[in-house]
């Protein structure tokens, strides 16, 4: 298992945690539904944490099960809350550095219309750091968000993309990288013009040229 799959299992068993500590009366299914999780996985998680004493289960009328945490449960959902509030102030200082990097670079080289595609935390940083370059943000698209506002702009859907004369397309999420790429093609934006900085090609080219 790598660190990666870590970092998933501890986010998803710190959300089955703390949703059982807010409500003993969940079912799986219902788990399922607000986790967005699918129905077999939270299962196999339940098991797990089961199985590590953080979790215990009684059977209430009805043939249903009611979950509830343990001491121990209690102690391990402020450990992994602890452990993501860490993690996420290490992405926001990478993704704050390399999204400085990036848009210095691109200032210097004369791509200054710039389109952000994907809408979440990561975007966020990536707005903060756009803002302190001479830069022009021509729109943010996501068609999850479209309809939304983001830092005053509105979310646009991805098929506008095509009527946009933008020099560069920053994807701004870390999920999903592959399909997001394929989504931007699809859409008729080159290759070349696609900059995936999770991918970490870019910030090689621009630290070389440092």
């Amino acid at each position: 298992m790598n660190s990666q799959d870590i970092h998933t299992d501890d986010y998803r068993s710190l959300l089955l945690l703390d949703e059982i500590s807010r409500n003993k009366n969940l079912t799986q299914r219902d788990l399922s539904k607000k986790l967005g999780v699918a129905l077999g996985l939270v299962n196999s998680c339940i098991k797990n944490l089961m199985a590590r004493g953080f979790i215990a289960v009684s059977m209430v009328p009805g043939n249903r099960y009611r979950y509830y945490l343990t001491s121990r449960g209690f102690a391990e959902k402020t450990r992994l809350t602890y452990r993501q509030l860490q993690n996420f102030t290490n992405l926001y200082r990478m993704a704050r550095r390399d999204f400085s990097l990036l848009f210095t670079y691109l200032e210097r080289s004369g791509l200054k219309r710039i389109v952000l595609y994907g809408v979440d935390d990561v975007a966020e940083i990536a707005f903060l750091s756009l803002r302190e370059a001479e830069l022009n943000l021509l729109g943010v698209v996501d068609d999850s968000k479209a309809g939304k506002k983001f830092f005053g702009h509105d979310v646009l859907p991805l098929r506008v993309i095509s009527a946009m004369e933008y020099d560069i397309v920053v994807i701004t999420s870390f999920q999903g990288g592959d399909e997001l790429i394929k989504r931007l093609e699809d859409n008729g934006v080159p290759g070349d013009k696609i900059c995936d900085i999770s991918r970490g090609g870019w910030l090689k080219r621009i630290r070389l040229q440092r």
